[in-house]
């Protein structure tokens, strides 16, 4: 059991290392035994195969009715008439009505979706030029943006698969990339003589630099020097506009986009900011040590950002030391954060509630990333064991499982952009080892996908969490067992999530 864990652990190491910007010797060798340790960890894991247990609840006469009744429960969890009234100050009978309306509207809808992407058909197209992982990938119009670790950003034609520009200048791993949106890229097209169609991409680099890169003429049209190696970067849309960066030391820093002169230098964090986002005049920031802070952007030429909240490693239960590598998606009050762990964790920043979403049906999955775009989440699925990769589909708000898409010798995805077309059809790109555009095709129609659709019943069984209510042991096998109990304090934020989604009144 313990060579077990052992292996494991080593593996997980060894992933990690492979994500690094820069390698020594002796992580290249680590890296170079992972085929022999998985082989003598699936020999172990034969030797000791036993039944599996089942997700399910467990408790007292009521939790087992509950069982029962958990198809018809949204987001997993009763919905208790006398706390909605609570919530609302409605009476009893209109509580129960509006109770009905969401468990048959949600299921309905739920029920459409998951048919929907079960006849889901992918076309993949392998992007190639890159001469190692591809660590950041942003969409622009109809064209996708790669960044790498050998140095390049690359400019790619959608429509044909091909490499339309290379844009080289930096001197280390490229770490992260922004956009601006086409109002802010006119401005400064404007200010630099250029057209008004001109579209611009920000990336950050190990170098130290941002470098702001004109796609059109395919230049680079401002260098900015941080003094730290840039980790993460991001946009944000609010007066002049501001470019945020984070350092490998734990900084943020502010950058006026109108002088490009720096506005705000912060020491957040204790370890590497590996994570930048923005929502409106919002700015989320996560680190490797599993902390994350919420700035307001106030618009100012000097020290635009003001903390709202810090919520540390203790907190949202993230982090794994100095090479942990936490990623964030955020959506109105919650944000979802991929640590390298077998799930989701999801912040409700204002509160500091933390819930959970079971991502693989082992301890030795990792996700590297998460994803969101209309009422999808999407999240990287990749066991260290096998080596398998796949996405994971969730439907939003009710974070509820719908479907796994892989294909033969998939590898680890690290990174992830989205559109949709004007038919509304999905564009996807991962980046990892491999850049791939995913083309979703016609569901009825005679051309076959690349893409195989599957379910997993372990997905399918687990329930969003409420961390503190959750009881969680891992199994020797590296399977989960799950005590599920009812929270008053989860039960209350998740009837304030549905009557804010849904404005029945």
């Amino acid at each position: 059991m313990g060579e077990v864990r052992k292996l494991q652990k080593k593996l997980r190491q060894i992933e990690n290392l492979e994500i690094k910007i820069s390698l020594t010797p002796e992580e290249r060798f680590k890296i170079s035994r992972k085929a022999e340790l998985r082989s003598r960890l699936a020999e172990l894991q034969l030797q000791l195969s036993c039944p599996q247990q089942t997700l399910g609840i467990v408790g007292d006469e009521k939790t087992e009715k509950m069982k029962r009744q958990v198809s018809r429960i949204w987001f997993g969890r009763l919905i208790h008439t006398r706390e909605l009234c609570r919530l609302t100050n409605w009476g009893a009978h209109e509580a129960t009505l509006l109770i009905a309306q969401i468990i048959s509207f949600t299921e309905a809808e739920f029920t459409s979706l998951r048919s929907s992407w079960e006849k889901a058909k992918f076309r993949l197209r392998l992007l190639e030029g890159h001469n190692d992982i591809v660590t950041c990938v942003v969409a622009v119009d109809k064209v996708v943006v790669s960044g790498s670790r050998d140095t390049t950003v690359k400019v790619w034609h959608v429509p044909t698969a091909a490499e339309h520009k290379n844009l080289g200048g930096h001197t280390s791993g490229v770490t992260c990339l922004s956009a601006p949106p086409p109002e802010y890229c006119k401005k400064l097209a404007w200010s630099l003589s250029l057209s008004d169609k001109e579209r611009f991409i920000l990336s950050g680099s190990a170098d130290c630099y941002v470098k702001i890169w004109a796609l059109g003429i395919g230049q680079c049209v401002k260098s900015i020097y941080t003094f730290n190696a840039v980790t993460a970067l991001c946009f944000v849309p609010e007066g002049d506009g501001y470019i945020i960066t984070g350092s490998d030391g734990g900084k943020v820093q502010a950058w006026s986009w109108h002088t490009f002169e720096n506005c705000q230098s912060i020491n957040a964090h204790e370890e590497a900011v590996t994570s930048l986002k923005s929502q409106g005049p919002l700015v989320f920031s996560g680190s490797a040590e599993g902390g994350v802070c919420v700035w307001e952007n106030l618009c100012s030429d000097r020290d635009p950002l003001r903390l709202l909240q810090h919520w540390s490693s203790q907190v949202t239960g993230c982090g794994g030391g100095p090479d942990g590598h936490l990623m964030l998606s955020p959506r109105g009050d919650r944000v979802f954060l991929a640590d390298g762990r077998a799930w989701l964790r999801i912040l409700h920043w204002r509160t500091g509630m933390m819930s959970r979403l079971t991502n693989h049906s082992s301890t030795t999955g990792v996700t590297d990333c998460a994803h969101q775009t209309g009422g999808l989440l999407i999240g990287s699925c990749y066991d260290v064991a096998d080596g398998e990769s796949s996405l994971n589909l969730f439907s939003l708000p009710q974070c509820r499982y719908l479907a796994s898409l892989t294909w033969p010798d998939a590898p680890r995805i690290l990174c992830f952009a989205a559109w949709t077309t004007g038919s509304g059809d999905h564009r996807w790109v991962t980046g990892g080892h491999n850049l791939i555009v995913w083309e979703q095709l016609p569901s009825l129609g005679k051309q076959r996908g690349d893409v195989t659709v599957k379910r997993n019943s372990r997905l399918e069984s687990c329930l969003l969490e409420s961390e503190g209510d959750t009881e969680d042991d891992e199994d020797t096998d590296g399977t989960h067992t799950h005590t599920h109990r009812i929270s008053h304090t989860f039960l209350s934020n998740l009837l304030t999530n549905v009557l804010n989604e849904y404005p029945w009144k």
